[in-house]
């Protein structure tokens, strides 16, 4: 399903564009399916940002005695 939404722009604009053989009502939806993109992407982003905010951090010294530990292992 679709919608229509209208946008004013300058005669001497849209001429311009025209002229110059831009397809406008394609790059409007093109501007407008990024944009939703970048808003999707921030708001998961920010779940993520939640998440990581509620996370302990690990204990001092952890990260090289599990690189030891996988070194001693193989």
């Amino acid at each position: 399903m679709s919608t229509i939404i209208s946008v004013r722009i300058k005669k001497e604009l849209k001429k311009d564009l025209e002229e110059t053989g831009v397809d406008i009502a394609d790059e409007i939806k093109k501007l407008l399916e990024e944009l939703a993109w970048k808003a999707r992407i921030r708001k998961q982003v920010e779940k993520w940002d939640e998440i990581l905010a509620k996370v302990k951090p690990s204990e001092k010294g952890f990260s090289v005695r599990s690189v030891h530990e996988d070194r001693e292992s193989h």
